[in-house]
Order: structure tokens, then sequence, then C-alpha cells
């Protein structure tokens, strides 16, 4: 039996055009019921992405902490080496968070993998680590490069095309989680598609349940936000879910041992 991993991109965009009109309500109150099953799962995959991004910030702050004091107390020590120290930093620095975000873009991932088996009650392991994995380490690591890339660019045409930009490089995590197999353009080509097709609802989606996720964190002293994060995440399963949706719905992806 073909699986939804096994879509081409001309079936996904197929899907994508013929696509029925999505109700916000409707996705909202979903996003509701499925963050009752998966919030344990969204915080963790937070606290993951945090402490494994860690060192990586460590990489470039230890060594400017230990600079700055040996300048305050030698002023000109490292005058000479400056430009060389900022070029060096520079780069550091693109490599550091090329790596943070590959780490959240795989954990994300692997989040929406999760939030099928809970919506669909579907019995598998919870591996939040599948898109580190063999062959699927350098897609994530391309995938997170083009989401940058993307990014970069739009800032760079005043900022504004960043807000556009922004739907489809979300909803490229999620066509990613249950196309593993597409290659990196056509999962950018689908992700793009998707947010065309999907824009404003999407967009609306995300501004409100990322809103109340942080209102509700707030509340909850602050440290509650870290609980309350992946609900912002979840409407963005529902318009893949709703939209292109899955072959087989009893259909369990593979549990890896």
């Amino acid at each position: 039996m073909k699986t939804n991993q096994q879509m081409t991109l001309q079936e996904l965009q197929n899907k994508i055009q013929n696509a029925k009109p999505l109700d916000f309500g409707t996705i909202f109150n979903q996003s509701i019921e499925l963050f009752k099953k998966v919030w344990v799962q969204g915080f963790i995959i937070l606290l993951l992405t945090m402490l494994i991004a860690v060192p990586f910030f460590l990489v470039i702050y230890i060594p400017l902490i230990v600079f700055g004091s040996i300048d305050s107390m030698e002023p000109n020590v490292f005058s000479d080496m400056e430009p060389f120290a900022a070029v060096l930093f520079a780069i550091l620095y693109l490599v550091v968070i090329t790596a943070v975000n590959t780490i959240a873009f795989g954990f994300k991932a692997a989040f929406y993998r999760i939030c099928k088996h809970k919506d669909l009650d579907i019995m598998a392991k919870e591996d939040y680590f599948y898109f580190f994995k063999g062959p699927y380490l350098l897609k994530t690591i391309k995938l997170a490069l083009a989401a940058m890339g993307i990014a970069i660019i739009a800032m760079l045409l005043c900022v504004l095309p960043i807000i556009y930009v922004s739907v489809p490089i979300y909803l490229m995590v999620v066509i990613y989680a249950f196309n593993p197999e597409l290659s990196v353009s056509d999962i950018v080509k689908a992700s793009f598609d998707l947010g065309n097709k999907k824009w404003l609802i999407t967009f609306g989606l995300a501004i409100v349940t990322s809103f109340l996720a942080g209102i509700v964190g707030m509340l909850m002293c602050f440290v509650g936000i870290y609980i309350t994060a992946s609900f912002g995440y979840l409407c963005h399963y529902f318009i893949y879910k709703d939209v292109i949706g899955f072959d087989d719905e009893n259909y369990a992806l593979p549990i890896e041992n």
C-alpha cells in the first residue's frame, strides 16, 4: 500500500491546488484538543532543543568573555588581531546559528510525527531524534540552511517580505515531517505552494495561537510559557492534514529500535 511518505511533488501539488476551504474555528478547536494530548511531548522537544543548543552558544560567549577580561586588564593586547578576530567570530557565529536552527528544525519535525500518532491514536515510539539519524541528518541540515537563506534574503528586501515567507518556512517543517523522502528542493516548492494557497488562514492561526500560548504561559508565572509554546505549532499540523492529508490514517510510521 502506498503511504503518505511516498507522495511525489506532483501529487502534493495536486492536493494543494484542489484543497477545500479551511475553517479557522475548526482548526483552532482541533489544536486545543490535540494540545491536551501532546503538551508533554512539546515541552520535552523545547527542553531538548535548549539543552543541546546551549553548548553551541557557549562556544561563542566563553571566548568573548575571556578576551574581554584580558583586554580590560591589558589594553591593546589584541589590537593587531581585531580584524582577524572579527572575521573568525563572524564565521563561528554563522556555524553556531546554523547548528541551532538545524537542531530546532529536526526536533520540530519529530514533534509533528508524534502529533500524528497522538491525533490518530497510533501506537508508535516517540522518537525525538528521528530526523538526526541515517539519511535524514544531512537533509535536515540542508533544509535548515534553506530556511535560513530564505529568511535572510527576505530580510534584506526591506524586512517586510519576511512576513510573507514566514508561512512557507513554518510549513516546510511539517511537510518534511511526513514526506522525508522528497528532495530538499521539492519540499521547499511544496511549502511555498501550500503557503501561497493557504497563506491568510495559516498566518492568522499562527498569530492567534502563538499569542494565546504566550499569554497563558505568562499567567503561569512565566515558566508556563515553556509548556504552552508548542500550542503555536499545532495549527500547521492540521492545515497539512486537512489540505494534503494522510493516504492511510491507520498507517503507523515505522518504529525505530
